[in-house]
């Protein structure tokens, strides 16, 4: 990136967007025509012989009755549709901007609002208050038509934004909507009624007989509705319990929860922010203490303090909804929408209730997200997009925020550039501008001048709803992709506060105190605190439920995590097929999950899943599970059990809670059946990651930068370039190098390298060529089994990790071509040393015993690292193959490697020849070949810039 500022990027959306304001403005006459552009693109790689394929764009034509518009070209339909607009927006002339209203003037807007709400014309219309104050007419006397005010408090978010506007307070004490409200209605005194006692308004003039006549035909019905709900006790010391609401459609819904809660009608019951999706209708409904009401815009309506002292405040009604709620609570799904006149309603079952407990924390948004609740963790660590599985972190933190009412994260990108310092095996990384000299091997290498690769740290700032910040995080990883970065910072916040909801036991100081080991900064640490207890009141008493030995005392406040290693009665059937998982790689297992009660013969099933895949190593899995996958092969079934795990798990995943319930009181434990469906080899660069920094691709590139600095080389080809990996890393190095060539099989490969190539062999020409030496870059198409003069006679070949991509004949073919008509001076080759691979699979050094053991025992088990492999050599099969081949070709050979030692069983991961020829060329033998052309795909020349 060019520019060093930092890009933030917050996750909020605009309030509308273009195309909004333009629905706003013209509604259906607005009409856009999208068509795929076939444009003549500027060559992104000059000299490039492979075509270039691209992408499709889209423009976008927005006809309207005033003007027609048309964007620009985008990748996405939906862009040029935006771009459209706002272009239209522009010509027209029209304000975007909302200016909010001076209290006085929202004060007034406030009582115009009430007024229209009770108007004939609003009964009729399909705003859910319509819904609300229709209902209403079915009450007897003085009730009919009489509407809490709590109802408009919440389903109207105009009335909401309006009161905003006179207090901001409204943010985080919502219900003083009610007093302004009411304030506001004194002003309509000659149209509307008030109570002093009960919270309801209701016209003086009853509506039109014909309207009213209208609506009860439409609505004469007998029909009794059954709702299933769950009622939230204010004591803590009592369990949550499910009741059924039957409401007559003849009747006002809120009368009957009214009942439930033990009033006689809804004047005073209180209903909290939707709970869940934006569209979701579940809501917890309540009543507020009488002095709580009595002056709702005084202060001492909003201490907390004083409801916990009047005994009140139901923390865990509270805890779900963020607002505070007293008394008993119903949760319910119930009300009118915008979509139908018809009331709406959905069942709220207990399971229902802890799945919404589970995705108040980070692990258990993640585990909905996986839909296994019994199987998935949050993974510790975000190693590829590929590999992750359920939300991303990113959406996960998103989703946290939202649940406990705080806004939308900041993300921040700190771009910077590394430079690479070579020192033994190993490589530093020092930010651009440092000069470092390092002595390896003997040899002086200084860094190069300018960067390897840009690198991206991610900050992300944790904000309240007014704006205050709460957390900080700067991680000091940095990472060659954006999306690399935010998703591992993401990762690191989600981390830190899953600490908390997995083990509440630990005290709210001693997190505090590892918020440094997560690179974290607290700036409020009331705000996190409160966060935090709401979910310790629901783990700390586990809802009354007698576990027996399913939850032991010591594990009590743990909210959802698997406890423990404790595997019993493991069972593993079927035959073993070879085929096992390692680190890194992406088991894929069938399991089912039952509760037993060995006294009774009882089994009952609490989750099944015919798919879970989840890469090992990082935690993404219940750690017993992981433990028996890995001793499992494809194909092959375990059966175990184990003691510990939480009720709220089970009743999150348990259809019948009552049945549960039974079954929790005795002497139960949970039973695991698992198939191993397949296994998915990790990438090799990803096992070479968990023991390797730097990565032994980086630790190849500085061997061959050390030859060429010893020899002096002035040219070099590399044979299997593919993607130009090594040569782009070369030209970050000052050598003597002047010319440089690839050869390669692939089209992609070779076009790929190409444009990166140039794209910094440009950038080194605009900064006067102060990077590399380097004069020319030439690539080739074909293979490096035949012969071509346009290959012969380079100081230095390069064959990086390339043989064991071919068949061994193939590979065994191309020695003896290269050192007998390819003829470089120096030939290096690397390849996997096979007998490493115990080491990379298992992620962890072989034992003792291992080590004495016979090679055949200890390397049976092990795969190759890459499943493009055709095969991998053992140490002495590659020195056989090597020292074959060099004394075939009068040439010396000397081995090395990178990556472990020589002098430490299995000896290097990545093992090298070097071979050399002390003789000079005779040009007359090139006579004697059978020639083939290689095909000239991309040439840079700095003469020629």
């Amino acid at each position: 990136m060019e520019t060093r500022e930092h890009l933030v990027v917050s996750h909020k959306k605009p309030t509308l967007t273009p195309k909004a304001i333009i629905h706003q403005n013209f509604g259906d006459k607005a009409c856009y025509v999208v068509e795929e552009v076939k444009e003549v693109h500027q060559i992104e790689c000059p000299g490039l012989s492979i075509p270039q394929m691209r992408p499709c764009l889209y423009r976008c034509t927005l006809q309207l009755p005033e003007l027609s518009v048309i964007s620009g070209t985008f990748k996405k339909k939906k862009d040029a549709e935006q771009s459209a607009a706002e272009i239209a927006i522009k010509k027209l002339g029209i304000c975007t901007e909302t200016i909010d209203p001076t209290p006085q003037e929202a004060q007034e807007s406030l009582v115009a609002r009430i007024a229209n709400i009770f108007s004939d014309k609003f009964l009729l219309c399909d705003h859910p208050l319509g819904g609300h104050i229709r209902a209403t007419l079915w009450r007897k006397g003085d009730l009919c038509g009489s509407i809490p005010i709590s109802v408009l408090a919440v389903y109207d978010a105009k009335l909401l934004s309006l009161c905003k506007c006179i207090n901001p307070d409204v943010e985080s004490n919502p219900f003083l909507v009610i007093s302004f409200i009411k304030r506001a209605t004194t002003n309509l005194c000659q149209y509307l009624a008030t109570s002093e006692r009960h919270l309801y308004i209701r016209r003086l003039s009853p509506y039109p007989q014909d309207i009213v006549e209208s609506l009860m035909k439409k609505h004469d019905s007998l029909e009794c509705i059954q709702v299933a709900a769950i009622r939230i006790p204010s004591s803590v010391e009592q369990s949550i319990e499910p009741v059924i609401l039957h409401i007559s459609l003849r009747e006002y819904y809120l009368d009957v929860i009214a009942n439930e809660l033990g009033f006689e009608d809804a004047a005073n019951v209180m209903i909290s922010r939707n709970l869940g999706k934006a569209s979701s209708e579940t809501r917890l409904f309540f009543t507020a203490p009488k002095p709580y009401l009595q002056d709702l815009c005084s202060k001492f309506a909003n201490e907390k303090e004083t409801l916990y002292l009047m005994g009140s405040l139901n923390v865990r009604a509270s805890y779900f909804s963020g607002q505070d709620i007293t008394g008993d609570a119903i949760l319910a799904s119930i009300g009118y929408t915008r979509k139908s006149r018809d009331i709406f309603y959905e069942d709220v079952s207990v399971r229902l209730y802890y799945r919404m407990l589970l995705g108040k924390t980070p692990g258990g948004i993640y585990k909905l997200s996986r839909e296994a609740i019994l199987a998935a963790e949050l993974p510790s660590r975000f190693t590829t997009r590929a590999n992750w599985r359920g939300s991303l972190p990113r959406d996960i933190l998103c989703m946290f925020c939202r649940q406990h009412r705080l806004s939308e994260p900041l993300f921040s990108f700190h771009p910077f550039k590394t430079s690479s310092v070579l020192s033994g095996s190993s490589l530093k990384v020092a930010e651009s501008g440092d000069n470092v000299i390092e002595h390896g091997n003997g040899v002086c290498v200084t860094s190069p001048m300018h960067s390897d690769s840009e690198m991206f740290k991610c900050e992300i700032k944790l904000l309240s709803r007014c704006g205050d910040l709460i957390l900080l995080c700067s991680p000091k990883d940095g990472y060659k992709k954006q999306n690399d970065a935010i998703q591992n910072a993401s990762l690191k916040v989600l981390s830190w506060l899953d600490m908390w909801f997995k083990s509440v036991i630990l005290p709210f100081e001693r997190l505090c105190e590892t918020a440094d080991d997560f690179n974290i900064q607290i700036y409020s640490n009331d705000i996190i605190s409160e966060i935090l207890a709401g979910q310790s009141t629901h783990n700390g008493q586990l809802n009354a439920i007698q576990c027996n030995k399913l939850v032991e005392p010591t594990f009590m406040n743990s909210s959802y995590d698997m406890l423990g290693n404790i595997v019993q009665s493991l069972k593993i059937e079927g035959p073993y097929s070879g085929v096992c998982p390692c680190n890194g790689s992406l088991p894929c297992i069938r399991y089912s999950v039952s509760l037993a009660v060995e006294s009774q013969n009882v089994k009952e099933v609490i989750e099944v899943c015919d798919e879970f895949e989840f890469e090992v190593g990082v935690g993404a899995a219940v750690s017993c599970i992981e433990e028996v996958v890995m001793q499992m092969s494809v194909g092959q079934y375990a059966y175990f059990s184990t003691n510990f795990l939480t009720s709220n798990l089970i009743f999150a995943s348990a259809g019948e809670s009552t049945k549960m319930l039974s079954l929790l009181s005795s002497n139960c434990s949970i039973e695991y059946e698992i198939s191993l469906i397949k296994v998915a080899e990790p990438p090799e660069e990803r096992m070479e990651q968990a023991l390797f920094s730097p990565p032994l691709s980086k630790q190849r590139v500085e061997f061959a930068v050390q030859q060429i600095q010893e020899s002096h080389a002035t040219t070099l080809i590399d044979f299997g370039c593919g993607s130009g990996s090594l040569l782009e890393a070369l030209l970050n190095y000052p050598t003597s190098l002047e010319k440089m060539a690839g050869v390669d099989i692939s089209q992609k490969g070779l076009s790929r390298a190409a444009k990166v190539l140039n794209s910094k062999l440009s950038a080194n020409s605009d900064a006067g060529g102060q990077w590399t030496s380097v004069q020319s870059v030439i690539l080739y198409e074909g293979s490096i089994t035949n012969f071509g003069s346009q290959l012969h006679g380079f100081d230095i070949g390069t064959c990086l990790e390339v043989i064991e991509h071919m068949e061994e004949d193939q590979a065994c073919l191309f020695g003896d071509v290269a050192l007998s008509f390819f003829r470089p001076r120096i030939l290096i080759v690397s390849t996997p040393n096979f007998e490493y691979n115990v080491v990379l699979q298992k992620s962890s050094p072989p034992t003792q015993e291992q080590e004495e053991s016979d090679e055949k025992t200890l390397l049976q088990s092990c795969k190759f690292r890459n499943h493009d492999h055709k095969f991998e050599w053992t140490r002495a099969q590659f020195r056989q193959w090597a020292s074959d081949l060099a004394a075939r070709h009068n040439y010396s050979v000397e081995f090395s490697g990178v990556g472990g030692s020589a002098d430490v069983e299995p000896g290097y991961a990545s093992q090298i020849a070097l071979f050399k020829r002390d003789w000079k060329l005779e040009d007359d033998v090139l006579k004697h070949a059978d020639e083939h052309h290689y095909n000239v795909i991309w040439e840079w020349n700095s003469r020629k810039e």
